[in-house]
C-alpha cells in the first residue's frame, strides 16, 4: 500500500495553511461563545457575515446570483446548515481537539458515498482507509470520553458524516458548472435563514457591546478561512490541499492547550493518528 506523497508542488497548496489557521480560530471563538450562545446563534453570526461579504462582492463585480440548479444548491445548503450546526455543538461540549477531529472524519464518509452518489468504481484501497479511520473513531470516543461527553462525541461524528455527504454534493455541483462563490453564496444564505429563525421561535440571547468583537471575529475568521480554502483547492494540488487541512487539528490542540489546559492523553493522540490516516488515504484515493 502505497502512502500519498506530500511534495508541494504548487505555491497555491499553501493557502491551505492559512484556511487551517483561521478555522482554528473559528473553532476557538466558537468554544468561546458558547458559555453564552447556543448553536443555531453562533451559525447565525458566523454566517450573516459571510453573507453580507459574498453578497456586496457579487453587487462590485456584477456577478450572477441566480442559479439553474436551485434545488440541488438548496440540498446542499440545508444539509450543510445541520452539519455546522452539529459541529459547532460538539466544539462547545468537547476538547476544541477532539471536536475538530471528529468532523474531519468527513473524507472518510465521502470515501464511502462518493462512489454511489458519483456513480464511479470504488478502489479496494478505501476500504483500508475506512477501517483505519473508524478504528481512530472507536479509540476516540469508547475508551477516551466520559459518559457525559458521549453524546456530544456522536453528534461531532455525525457533524463529519453530514460534511461527507456536503462534499460529495459539492462535487455534483462543480459539475453542473456552479462556480465556487455562488455554492458559498446559498450555503451562507441558508444558514443564515435557518439560524435566525431557531434564534426567533425557540431562543435568543440578548447582545452587549462585549459580545461584538467575539461575533465580528467568528464571522471574520470563518470567510477567511472559507475563500482561503477555496483558493488553495483552486490553485494547489488537492492531494497536498487534503492533507494540510489536518494541520487545523495541531493548530486547535494548541489554543486548546494555551487556552482551556485541554491535553490529550495516548490514547486520545493514537485516535487521532488513525483518524487523519485514514483521511489521507481516503484523499489520495478518491477522484478530485
Amino acid at each position: 500500500m502505497k502512502l500519498p506523497r506530500l511534495t508541494i508542488n504548487k505555491p497555491g497548496s499553501l493557502w491551505m495553511l492559512v484556511a487551517a489557521f483561521f478555522f482554528a480560530i473559528m473553532g476557538t471563538l466558537v468554544k468561546i461563545g458558547g458559555e453564552k450562545f447556543s448553536s443555531p446563534e453562533l451559525v447565525f453570526y458566523r454566517s450573516f457575515f459571510g453573507l453580507v461579504f459574498i453578497f456586496v462582492l457579487a453587487r462590485k463585480h456584477q456577478l450572477q446570483l441566480k442559479t439553474p440548479v436551485l434545488g440541488k444548491q438548496l440540498t446542499r445548503s440545508i444539509l450543510g446548515f445541520v452539519s455546522l450546526v452539529m459541529f459547532f455543538y460538539a466544539i462547545s461540549q468537547l476538547p476544541l481537539a477532539t471536536a475538530i477531529t471528529l468532523n474531519y472524519t468527513s473524507p472518510l464518509f465521502m470515501a464511502m458515498f462518493a462512489p454511489f452518489m458519483l456513480r464511479e468504481r470504488p478502489r479496494a484501497i478505501l476500504i483500508v482507509a475506512i477501517i483505519l479511520g473508524f478504528l481512530g473513531v472507536a479509540l476516540l470516543l469508547k475508551p477516551s470520553l466520559h459518559a457525559d461527553e458521549l453524546i456530544a462525541g456522536t453528534i461531532g461524528l455525525l457533524s463529519g458524516l453530514t460534511a461527507g455527504i456536503v462534499y460529495v454534493h459539492v462535487t455534483l455541483l462543480a459539475r453542473a458548472g456552479e462556480p465556487d462563490w455562488r455554492t458559498v453564496f446559498y450555503f451562507t444564505l441558508v444558514c443564515t435563514i435557518g439560524a435566525g429563525l431557531w434564534m426567533l421561535l425557540h431562543h435568543f440571547n440578548p447582545l452587549s457591546w462585549q459580545d461584538i468583537p467575539l461575533l465580528l471575529g467568528l464571522g471574520a475568521s470563518a470567510t477567511i478561512a472559507q475563500f482561503a480554502m477555496t483558493r488553495a483547492y483552486r490553485t494547489g494540488n488537492h492531494l497536498v490541499v487534503g492533507s494540510l487541512a489536518y494541520t487545523t487539528v495541531l493548530i486547535a490542540s494548541i489554543f486548546g492547550i494555551i487556552l482551556w489546559n485541554e491535553t490529550l492523553s495516548a490514547d486520545r493522540w493514537i485516535a487521532v493518528v488513525l483518524i487523519i490516516l485514514g483521511g489521507l488515504i481516503s484523499i489520495r484515493s478518491t477522484p478530485r
